[in-house]
């Protein structure tokens, strides 16, 4: 519903004007044993999915209003850049928990020149949700919106991939494929009925078949020794239960915590990937959805709940 806006004249009426003289107020002294008022309900996860992108403020590339980030996908009139992931809002003992990690990160690269940016929050103060990517940033043209989102649809309701809790295990940095960020990251262990991997394919899959890269081959991510140097790897039919296996990609999912313009050091790196974090290494995070971000549109496909079959 709009927000209907008034004039000056309207929401400021003189009181002189006015044939009924206002009632003086009266104070309600509170009860010493008034029932204390409970805490708001937390908002529905679809609310999130509403206010997800911010406001355009330039229609160019302008690395000054962003931090010095730049686009990796121009703005082209028809072009609709798309996103495939998993998201994950982190509970204030978490959001702690997170937070500590990064200062120990920080602590680390206190002599470098690497300029720290966190991704729990925005400039505001306000918290960001995090997120395991399932695709690269690519783009479907307007044509291709519906059908892409149809063929997705239809392939995760026909997996039979449920709800799955998900592990972290350790920190990491990683740089984006254009190698002008850099991500300071925890990988996640792979999780019960290998839903990432499974999840993964599907998405390369239904891309694949609007001429989009997938993910995680021939990446930064992975190193040469894990990509089969005959192509692309396929995925796998398994006998036993009838299913597609996906290639393995566990050693390269994760969830980013902060970024960087500047490279770290091969040192740097190394320190930030030995270092011991009990707390962060007990984290279990839920994904009982996933999302497919088209233009500014979020589509949330659910998962069924349950055990997993």
């Amino acid at each position: 519903m709009a927000l209907v806006q008034y004039s000056d004249s309207e929401s400021e009426e003189d009181p002189s004007q006015s044939e009924i003289p206002p009632r003086p107020v009266k104070r309600l002294r509170q009860e010493s044993t008034a029932t204390p008022v409970s805490a708001l309900p937390p908002l529905p996860k679809a609310f999130h999915d509403l206010y997800a992108s911010s406001t355009r403020i330039s229609v160019k590339d302008d690395p000054s209003l962003h931090g010095g980030r730049k686009r990796v996908i121009p703005h082209v009139e028809g072009n609709w850049p798309t996103h495939i992931y998993l998201e994950w809002y982190p509970s204030k003992e978490e959001l702690a928990t997170l937070g500590k990690a990064i200062a120990q990160i920080k602590r680390k690269l206190i002599e470098s020149k690497v300029e720290l940016n966190s991704l729990l929050r925005s400039d505001l103060g306000a918290q960001l949700p995090l997120h395991i990517s399932l695709s690269r940033p690519v783009v479907l043209r307007t044509e291709q919106r519906f059908s892409f989102l149809e063929t997705f649809q239809s392939a995760i309701r026909g997996s039979n991939i449920r709800e799955f809790n998900v592990a972290t295990d350790g920190l990491h940095c990683v740089p984006n494929y254009e190698k002008t960020r850099w991500f300071y990251v925890f990988r996640l262990k792979r999780p019960e009925n290998d839903a990432l991997n499974r999840l993964l394919g599907l998405s390369n899959r239904s891309l694949a078949l609007f001429g989009q890269p997938p993910l995680y081959e021939a990446s930064p991510h992975v190193s040469s020794a894990d990509a089969d140097s005959s192509g692309p790897m396929q995925p796998r039919r398994n006998e036993a239960n009838g299913r597609t296996d996906f290639p393995d990609y566990s050693h390269c999912f994760h969830i980013s915590l902060a970024w960087s313009l500047t490279e770290p050091s091969a040192d740097e790196r190394n320190q930030i990937a030995n270092m011991v974090l009990q707390d962060l290494c007990g984290l279990s995070v839920r994904f009982d959805c996933v999302k497919a971000k088209i233009g500014n549109n979020i589509t949330s496909i659910p998962l069924p709940i349950g055990m997993i079959g």
